[in-house]
């Protein structure tokens, strides 16, 4: 296995047998739930009460600048946002090729499948570029957007911050399926 190989694998492994799986029947009601007042998500627009909202479409994703410390719990909808616009969207755009994302100007999904059609496309798309990068490549800064750390430090970054916000929205199902003590609803 080349280095792209394995740096790739070590989050294929993750996506398969971890995330992915337990984004399975995600249905509205569970991608929307905000467990606290004050939650960030994806909202229609123009009724968001957040300092700020992204997008282009009917959709926005609620934010402000700087971030508030400390944050605002965020939704299921709100994370997985982050996932396929910040973590993953901008840096397929910026390391391999193809339309740029930016935060104002994606179209946030409005349902749960929706989302996780663009999660699908955005990680395909992430994975695929990894393994094609060049041990050279791996080494040096990009030539193509803001960071400047070598490519190999890029690679385990976006791994831990989808490792991290994975296990966030794990953990939102989880008491999603046990609010208020009851029987586990089956997702």
């Amino acid at each position: 296995m080349t280095r792209s190989e394995r740096l790739a694998d070590q989050l294929d492994r993750h996506w398969h047998k971890n995330l992915r799986p337990r984004l399975h029947g995600l249905a509205d009601e569970e991608y929307f739930w905000e467990p606290v007042r004050g939650c960030w998500s994806i909202r229609p627009r123009g009724t968001s009460a957040a300092p700020m909202s992204a997008g282009s479409g009917e959709w926005t994703m609620d934010s402000a600048s700087p971030d508030p410390v400390p944050a605002p719990v965020a939704t299921i909808a709100w994370r997985l946002a982050h996932i396929i616009v910040s973590c993953l969207g901008y840096r397929v755009g910026w390391h391999f090729g193809g339309q740029d994302v930016d935060s104002q100007t994606f179209a946030y999904a409005g349902t749960a499948d929706e989302a996780l059609k663009q999660l699908d496309e955005m990680y395909g798309r992430w994975n695929a570029g990894v393994r094609e990068l060049s041990d050279a490549d791996l080494d040096n800064p990009p030539t193509v957007g803001p960071e400047r750390f070598p490519m190999e430090g890029i690679v385990l970054h976006v791994n831990r911050e989808l490792i991290h916000h994975g296990a966030e929205i794990s953990l939102l199902r989880d008491l999603y399926r046990w609010q208020d003590g009851a029987v586990p609803r089956r997702i």
